[in-house]
């Protein structure tokens, strides 16, 4: 990898951890956006997992005052059972236009959750979790975004961001444990990929801390808009995702 390719790479893994550190999620959003020009698609998928381990378990580290396990684990349980049902699924289903709607629904609920005050805090039992992260894992299995429903159920519950984080990045934690023992059992880690891995892990730590920071200086409605405008922007990367693939 010479000096530009390089500096690329570090620059990605550094905005990433950042975004990861600021909110706690779509890390893997915004590397791919650089690491898919520059490394193969395989690569990029080994690394976002990896580094999902990486920025997940800090942040849980850095909430375990707050962590809440019994929150967590109902959508943990359903994402675990779902994410193996989506990736079966994907093989009969057109992968462009399920990125395409997704991406619209998500765009559209964004558009709307920024631009309308906030509602009532609704209240969810276990079971309507399960469900919910069982959507989350079918989700994460078809398209790769693992936390998103998990992350918008959270919102809906009117907590404070250190609450919320407290329980979906757990829940994101354990949809990258899952694919990451899948990808060992496929034997797709390479020997590059984890040089790779290593090369990043100092601009992706320091992007963590740098967010983290970041995210002790705001308040609850800051944090709600944030996470927002990066649901937006995840949804705008599907629709682009699907239009590349149809043309």
């Amino acid at each position: 990898m010479d000096g530009p390719v390089f500096t690329l790479f570090a620059l990605a893994a550094f905005v990433g951890g950042f975004v990861s550190g600021f909110s706690g999620f779509a890390m893997g959003i915004v590397v791919s956006g650089i690491w898919l020009h520059i490394i193969t698609p395989m690569q990029t998928a080994c690394l976002i997992a990896g580094y999902g381990l990486l920025t997940q378990g800090y942040g849980i580290f850095k909430l375990r005052r707050v962590l809440d396990l019994r929150k967590a684990w109902p959508l943990a349980v359903g994402t675990v059972v779902g994410i193996p049902i989506g990736v079966s699924i994907l093989a009969y289903l057109n992968p462009s236009y399920l990125r395409f709607g997704v991406g619209v629904l998500l765009v559209l609920y964004a558009t709307y959750g920024l631009a309308r005050p906030v509602f009532a805090p609704m209240k969810i039992g276990a079971g309507a979790d399960i469900a919910i992260g069982l959507s989350n894992g079918l989700l994460g299995g078809l398209t790769g975004l693992g936390g998103v429903i998990s992350t918008i159920s959270c919102q809906w519950r009117g907590w404070p961001k250190d609450v919320q984080r407290a329980v979906f990045q757990p829940v994101l934690f354990v949809a990258f444990v899952v694919i990451s023992l899948s990808q060992i059992v496929a034997g797709t880690i390479t020997k590059d990929t984890l040089a790779l891995y290593a090369l990043g892990v100092p601009f992706m730590v320091a992007g963590l801390w740098s967010g983290f920071k970041l995210f002790g200086k705001i308040d609850d409605e800051t944090f709600r808009k944030t996470v927002l405008v990066l649901l937006l922007f995840a949804g705008f990367s599907l629709i682009a995702s699907a239009l590349s693939f149809a043309f």
